[in-house]
């Protein structure tokens, strides 16, 4: 097989997307730890959740949502739940299986944390970006995840971290 090498402006592209992402996590990060105390990660696990019905979200779907292994989002978990911020509790058709639960000291850590996650988010992407800009950028990640997730769903691809093969939904 002949690798396929990048070309002088695909690795122009790749730089300076990776610049780009890692310098917006990380002034995303270093805002929520200043402001909230909680890295991006425990962020998005109380949005998600904040998103959901009732609040609760099975950890497996969770996972799935996040893109991140099981095992790093039961660690996270682990921390709120500490914290007081997410709850756990059994799943009552699977014995493997268990429910995360934003707790209301959870959605107050989380409404006092949106608006300056929200300014950075802002400030780190959205304002040097034209209107045009944030439609191409849409565009060009939703082509990217959606090609990403097609290929995801394959049977050779099991090993994807986060999924797990399905069994019955929590109530």
């Amino acid at each position: 097989m002949t690798t396929r090498w990048l070309s002088p402006a695909e690795q122009r592209a790749w730089r300076a997307y990776l610049a780009a992402t890692l310098l917006v996590e990380d002034a995303i990060d270093r805002q929520l730890q200043q402001d909230a105390g909680m890295p991006h990660l425990y962020y998005s696990i109380l949005a998600t959740l904040s998103e959901t019905p009732e609040r609760r979200l099975r950890m497996t779907d969770l996972a799935e949502r996040l893109k991140i292994t099981r095992t790093r989002l039961t660690y996270a978990v682990t921390r709120l739940e500490k914290d007081g911020l997410v709850r756990r509790e059994a799943c009552r058709w699977d014995k493997r299986g268990s429910i995360a639960v934003l707790t209301d000291a959870g959605l107050a850590v989380l409404e006092r944390a949106a608006p300056g996650h929200v300014e950075t988010v802002r400030a780190s992407l959205f304002d040097h970006l034209s209107e045009e800009q944030v439609g191409q950028l849409e565009e060009i990640c939703g082509e990217v995840a959606r090609a990403l997730q097609e290929d995801a769903t394959r049977p050779a691809s099991d090993d994807v971290p986060w999924r797990r093969r399905s069994s019955p939904p929590c109530s």
